[in-house]
């Protein structure tokens, strides 16, 4: 590969990293038809990597592939003969340099903190992650198409967010693209007192960015770390815009204990540390101060909730490896309440793990939820770990080793792969 193709595909990728989902999500809202926006980025893209290398690559990429990509656009309507296309892109007519302009605008506010639109949204990313949240889409495909249109994740990373497989998820988001198009759902930028309304899903999908961005630990992923980082400032812009809205607090006081931890996930080898094991010197004292706060704003607004019971367990934890107290019962209880209130098998895991702490490791195995029960917890590694570790307790040394042999198989992280194999080694050959 010469020289200028090398520089053309990296600022590609560079422009895919940075801007795809506001790519997208700018075609979408002309167009009504997320589908058709990414057919003809992709276009664009492919187009961009004909062109840059013979021609260099432009000052503003964006700005290029916003406008082949429109073109494209326009010649796919024009092929398929319907009218879609006619009636909501462009308003019928080409794009001139003022429509052009207004895109780029777009993308600009899309980037940074600018001065608040008329809607009301100060961030262009999040009000089309909004946009996104529209009633008239099924509510268990809203976070999804979030993340894959305004935030580019892939089906993969999001199926694993949400315990589906890539196939299920990648058929869920076309069903709910072409919903989107059938029915004509306004792809629109919804006004200030709407956002209430719309608020769990866009909370769903800035926390299951932050968990994909969550699993590189060390920050040496470019990709997951700016991913991890976008999270925090639009958990933080939500909270800004929505201060009355306790959820909403509740997101980035969890989402900020789980940040102040991050230099205490790994040893200076490199090795997985477990929250018990972690040095509390490394947290981030100033960080979790203001999850402290705002989880004291949520509770003032007496209306609970999913994020702020998890917050809550977080600040528990906190709490207990800081001061050596025993506080298993009361993180047990708000497992108990988050389980009732979401009836999530993740919940179930952690809540037999606390059960176990208390009541000892039968019991919590008798609380841990099945994977003969529910298929999807054959694929999740935690699950297994974690009855790996209920199964040690009991003496079910056999099946326990089997249980982390299935729970290695399924971790990717090399680090965390190696603490399984000490705790399955520490098994030893004997018992039964």
């Amino acid at each position: 590969m010469s020289l200028a193709e090398n520089d053309a595909h990296a600022t590609a990728e560079m422009v895919a990293r940075r801007s795809y989902g506001k790519l997208v999500a700018f075609l979408a809202s002309r167009t009504h038809d997320v589908a058709a926006a990414e057919d003809a980025l992709s276009e664009a893209f492919t187009a961009a990597l004909a062109d840059w290398p013979r021609n260099g690559c432009p000052a503003n990429p964006e700005a290029w592939l916003l406008t082949v990509a429109r073109r494209k656009a326009i010649d796919m309507h024009r092929a398929w003969g319907g009218r879609a296309w006619a009636s909501h892109a462009w308003d019928g007519h080409e794009p001139g340099d003022d429509q052009l302009q207004s895109a780029l605008e777009v993308l600009a506010a899309a980037t940074a903190l600018n001065p608040q639109s008329e809607s009301g949204i100060p961030d262009q990313r999040l009000a089309l992650m909004f946009a996104c949240a529209h009633p008239a889409i099924d509510a268990g495909v809203r976070a999804p198409l979030i993340l894959q249109v305004i935030l580019g994740l892939d089906a993969k990373a999001i199926a694993s967010s949400f315990l589906t497989s890539p196939a299920a998820m990648g058929k869920r988001l076309v069903r709910a693209k072409e919903k989107i198009r059938e029915a004509g759902v306004p792809f629109r930028i919804p006004e200030i007192e709407e956002l209430a309304a719309r608020l769990g899903p866009v909370l769903d999908a800035i926390y299951a960015a932050y968990t994909e961005g969550w699993t590189d630990p060390g920050g040496a992923d470019v990709s997951r770390r700016s991913l991890t980082e976008e999270a925090l400032f639009l958990a933080a812009l939500v909270a800004e815009l929505l201060p009355h809205e306790p959820e909403a607090l509740g997101l980035l006081a969890l989402m900020l204990h789980s940040e102040a931890r991050r230099r205490a996930r790994r040893t200076a080898d490199g090795d997985f540390a477990p929250l018990a094991d972690q040095d509390s010197d490394l947290w981030d004292a100033q960080m979790i101060f203001k999850a402290e706060a705002l989880l004291r704003r949520a509770g003032a607004l007496r209306s609970l909730g999913r994020y702020q019971l998890e917050a809550a367990v977080q600040s528990a934890h906190v709490y207990r490896c800081r001061t050596g107290y025993n506080n298993w019962v009361e993180i047990a209880q708000l497992y108990d309440a988050l389980f009732t209130l979401t009836g999530s098998p993740v919940v179930a895991i952690n809540r037999a793990l606390a059960i176990a702490e208390v009541q000892g490791p039968d019991a919590a195995l008798e609380a841990m939820p099945s994977a003969d029960d529910d298929a999807r917890l054959a694929e999740y590694q935690p699950y297994w770990a974690a009855r790996a570790e209920l199964l040690a307790r009991t003496g079910a040394h056999s099946e326990a080793r089997r249980a982390y042999e299935l729970a290695i198989g399924l971790e990717h992280d090399n680090a965390v792969r190696r603490f399984l194999q000490q705790r399955q080694s520490k098994l030893g050959d004997a018992g039964p």
